[in-house]
């Protein structure tokens, strides 16, 4: 039996303060469409910007992952990506009324709970899986870290972390599989040494940090005099150093907490690839940046196995997704240079349209009079309008928006283009759109013979700029 998506079943709000801004944070859970992934959402900021959960977006990895996109962040979130996977969600949108997801206890174990308390829904759509087919790895020599993914029939992690700590010493984690994910990971909270909180708080950072957020280790001697400055920068009528090496601020949940938290940081890092993964990963001193780059490794496997020349399903007695009049709508131009006849599909990454070419048309006067054949750069006009309906749709306005070429790569003929010809022309966004410069991929199918494909680059920008450039 097919596998199929999973959203949250309803929404779901949770409070709490921002680990370095200190302000009181609000954060709903709702449900997503199939496909979508996992979709930050900034409702503080006019129009409610979206950021986009996918390891292109990162942008810091210093105490938490950052994603950024068009100029919007969202800050710490790998402990609700961490719960979001646990849980087995494919798809969610996360509302924050911060540029910070609330910290809560240090762990996923209040996301995870407030997850399953509002249920899992099934979607139509079917669950796709990315498997790792051969070794990855991702090593930085400078700080030891080493992370690798092996080929493997299902989803597990091993950790092993070494801080050059005798509170700490070296310690090992492993979670067999996500079933495990709610009893023996969730609950693990963040860690922090000493002499790092008192750098962070004399850098205007952890305002949000109250001690009962994080594991605190005194792995050197500490003086009264810093103790009693703890206590009174957190708020606690008393610090003191526990025989295990740890402050009195909160309860171990387990004998190895720091290595089962690094686990956590790892799945929900590598949330960030967008699909689920069937790997085993093996990580070394691992941390977000290592996490987040062995995600981007990833995600450019993904992308170079989904070039590979596939038709998309279509169906001539389907109704379309947007007939011709109403394309006329969404793109500016007009026949004999609307070279587009119906969009048949569209989601949040790509599209397909429908382009008959018959003997009318007026380009087979003269190319060629005795043997008509389309050319080859009104094949790719035929691309360029059907990616400019995918990312005009990316706009609230897109009245007031234009496309225009920045660059084509790696265009390949395969086949002629005749009369009689159905084109069936695939386009997908590689990456979100970043300040308004697009990066697509295209096919062009007749039946099921692919007879062109190519990148194209293009900038979506608003008429007024164009004109007062």
């Amino acid at each position: 039996m097919m596998e199929k998506q999973k959203t949250i079943a309803k929404p779901v709000t949770l409070k709490g303060k921002g680990l370095h801004s200190g302000r009181e944070v609000e954060l709903t859970l709702k449900p997503a469409d199939p496909n979508s992934g996992y979709i930050f959402k900034r409702i503080d900021l006019a129009n409610t910007p979206l950021v986009h959960a996918v390891a292109e977006n990162v942008v810091n990895t210093a105490r938490g992952t950052t994603i950024e996109e068009n100029g919007v962040q969202v800050m710490t979130i790998e402990h609700i990506c961490a719960a979001l996977s646990g849980s087995e969600i494919d798809n969610a949108i996360v509302e924050v009324n911060s540029p910070e997801v609330p910290i809560l206890d240090g762990s996923s174990k209040h996301f995870t709970h407030a997850i399953k308390d509002a249920g899992l829904a099934e979607q139509d759509e079917e669950k796709e899986y990315y498997s790792i087919k051969e070794k990855i790895e991702y090593k930085n020599e400078e700080n030891g870290a080493k992370i690798v993914a092996y080929p493997d029939d299902g989803f597990g992690i091993d950790v092993h972390i070494d801080f050059n700590s005798k509170t700490l010493g070296c310690q090992y984690a492993t979670m067999n599989n996500l079933k495990e994910f709610e009893k023996e990971i969730s609950g693990s909270k963040t860690f922090v040494f000493v002499h790092e909180l008192e750098a962070l708080a004399a850098n205007n950072l952890i305002k949000g940090g109250d001690l009962d957020n994080a594991l605190v280790i005194a792995d050197k001697q500490i003086s009264k005099e810093q103790l009693d400055r703890l206590s009174r920068l957190f708020h606690k009528p008393k610090v003191e150093v526990l025989p295990e090496g740890y402050l009195n601020n909160t309860e171990l949940s387990f004998q190895n907490e720091p290595a089962r938290h690094k686990l956590l940081d790892i799945i929900g890092d590598l949330s960030l690839v967008g699909m689920p993964l069937k790997a085993k990963i093996v990580a070394f001193k691992p941390g977000h940046h290592a996490n987040t780059e062995l995600a981007k490794i990833i995600r450019k496997n993904i992308k170079k196995e989904k070039s590979k020349p596939l038709p998309p399903p279509y169906d001539p007695t389907a109704a379309a997704l947007f007939d011709i009049n109403e394309i006329k709508k969404r793109l500016p131009h007009r026949p004999p240079f609307l070279l587009v006849d119906k969009i048949t599909y569209m989601n949040e990454w790509e599209i397909t349209g429908i382009k008959n070419v018959t003997m009318n048309e007026a380009f087979f006067v003269g190319h060629y009079p005795e043997e008509p054949i389309m050319p080859g750069v009104l094949q790719i006009e035929a691309m360029a309008q059907v990616g400019g309906i995918l990312l005009l749709s990316k706009v609230p306005d897109p009245e007031n928006h234009v496309l225009y070429f920045l660059k084509i790569e790696n265009i390949k003929f395969k086949h002629k283009v005749i009369p009689g010809d159905t084109l069936n022309i695939h386009m997908r966004l590689l990456e979100p759109v970043k300040r308004g410069i697009a990066l697509t991929y295209g096919r062009v199918f007749v039946s099921n013979t692919l007879v062109m494909e190519g990148q194209f680059m293009a900038q979506l920008a608003k008429k007024q700029d164009i004109d007062n450039a």
